[in-house]
């Protein structure tokens, strides 16, 4: 199982890879042109990334402490992402619209493939749940 969530953990991480990179290019980290704070984007990836570090540690030396901390990482992770997602529901809904309108420039965001959001958050919980069953020591060997 951990493997298994090691695998999702990486898919998850190229979704979000993908993700970074156009809110990036789309200008998101300059001030005005998004919906998403920049502390949320970093520390939402930080965070993500030393986790990831932690997971691989904890399957290389199958030390339960590195497992809940790999967990204990992902819980702020997620509240991130939940918040993420929460602001950029309205930016998604509001494309139709704003086109329409043509009167202030586009968020960042906007240009976010839908298929990949929606795979990044499922990747996502079930690497959460994945992580934290490993951590419990169910599906082990």
């Amino acid at each position: 199982m951990d493997i298994a969530a090691l695998i999702t953990w990486v898919i998850t991480a190229l979704g979000g890879f993908y993700l970074l990179g156009t809110w990036l290019a789309r200008g998101g980290a300059k001030a005005g042109n998004s919906h998403l704070p920049v502390p949320v984007i970093f520390g939402h990836f930080a965070l993500a990334a030393v986790g990831l570090v932690v997971w691989i540690a904890y399957v290389i030396t199958d030390k339960d402490s590195l497992a809940w901390t790999a967990f204990g990482l992902l819980v702020p992770v997620a509240l991130l992402g939940f918040a993420m997602l929460a602001r950029w529901l309205p930016v998604h809904r509001a494309r139709s619209a704003a086109a329409a309108e043509g009167q202030q420039p586009e968020p960042a965001e906007r240009h976010f493939p839908v298929p990949v959001v929606a795979g990044h958050g499922l990747f996502a919980v079930v690497t959460v749940v994945l992580v934290l069953l490993t951590a419990l020591g169910i599906g082990g060997s």
